[in-house]
């Protein structure tokens, strides 16, 4: 082998190391980070790929080992994300009847504790107009700010926190039955609870904003994983008119995401639309999806957006539901296995 040839060969190992780290179970924040950039990861395998096939000569066997296995490195990453495309069945089907009054509109924010625009995420709120919304990083300069929305909301749950988890909801329809729970760490809240719909129907909530996996917040991504498993635990896998958003802190194709909805039952609308990544929106090359709404197979979807630039690290999450029953007949959720359900068990014993 030439220099050039080392090089590249150089290049195509450190690339396949974040397939090699995703493949295993370890929950160390940089193993279970690599979860996160499979778009970006994707490009740079065809980027290299595209280098093997301009510095290798094809008479030597190890061309052929080297430019297969990125292959396999590729197919293995697009697997993950492909049913994030418009390539794949869509998981929720379309509404496309008249408006009534089964419909309800939700908008997430991460607002960014430090973000001070204050009038661009209550110019988007009065724009969209949805009927709920829920603000994560709220902190009490937050909560002054969006007090002037509270006629239009007549009902909310409030806990202000400057810790970067503190939280915000706001409700046209009535809440009931709202608590407020700290579910593995005392200083990490999610709210729950039921939001009556204009058709008389309540629909359970829970909103969630657990830890990431990172070395400045979790050293593991186990506080995150069990929380997220621990309610969809709690979730009947055949119940009615449930919710779930917030920022999650992973992505949708992630294994705990995955696990997650296969054993709550919940529906995820971006499957076979497209990835809407939410974060980070100061970096348009570093984007992945971070923000959800997860709801049962009884709601199709009217809309969904992702919203614009409001001066925080994230980018809102818009979506309409319409509540309608007959779906649930043809909306299929995922399948989860003994081993599956197994993990998500010790997953939760290990946070507890």
């Amino acid at each position: 082998m030439n220099y050039i040839e080392v090089i590249v060969l150089i290049l195509n190992l450190l690339i396949c190391l974040p397939i090699l780290a995703s493949l295993t179970k370890l929950d160390y924040w940089w193993v279970r980070d690599f979860d996160f950039p499979r778009i970006q990861i994707s490009v740079l395998i065809v980027l290299n790929i595209g280098l093997g096939l301009w510095a290798y000569p094809f008479n030597e066997w190890y061309t052929f080992l080297i430019i297969g296995t990125l292959c396999l490195c590729l197919i293995y990453q697009c697997w993950y994300i492909l049913p994030y495309t418009v390539f794949w069945k869509k998981q929720v089907l379309k509404y496309r009847g008249p408006k009534n009054d089964n419909e309800i509109s939700i908008l997430v924010s991460n607002v960014l504790t430090s973000n001070d625009k204050y009038d661009q995420l209550i110019g988007l709120i009065k724009k969209r107009n949805p009927d709920v919304f829920l603000t994560l990083e709220s902190d009490k300069n937050w909560e002054k700010a969006l007090n002037v929305l509270e006629d239009d909301y007549g009902y909310s749950v409030k806990v202000p926190l400057d810790n970067l988890y503190g939280m915000h909801l706001y409700s046209k329809f009535p809440l009931e039955k709202t608590e407020v729970k700290y579910l593995i760490k005392d200083h990490i809240p999610s709210i729950h609870g039921l939001i009556k719909l204009p058709n008389g129907k309540n629909a359970t909530f829970h909103c969630l904003h657990p830890r990431p996996p990172s070395p400045t917040e979790s050293k593991t991504s186990t506080n995150r994983d069990a929380e997220l498993l621990l309610i969809g635990k709690k979730i009947d896998k055949d119940a009615e008119l449930v919710l779930v958003f917030g920022d999650l802190n992973d992505v949708a194709w992630s294994r705990t995401t995955k696990i997650f909805q296969k054993i709550s039952g919940l529906m995820d609308p971006r499957r076979g639309r497209g990835f809407f990544n939410t974060y980070n929106a100061n970096y348009l090359l570093l984007r992945w999806p971070l923000d959800h709404v997860f709801h049962s197979s009884d709601f199709t979807l009217i809309e969904m957006a992702r919203e614009k630039h409001i001066g925080s690290d994230h980018f809102p999450m818009y979506i309409k539901l319409n509540h309608t029953p007959r779906a649930q007949w043809k909306q299929k959720n995922l399948d989860s296995s003994k081993d599956e359900e197994k993990w998500a068990n010790e997953k939760i014993k290990k946070a507890e």
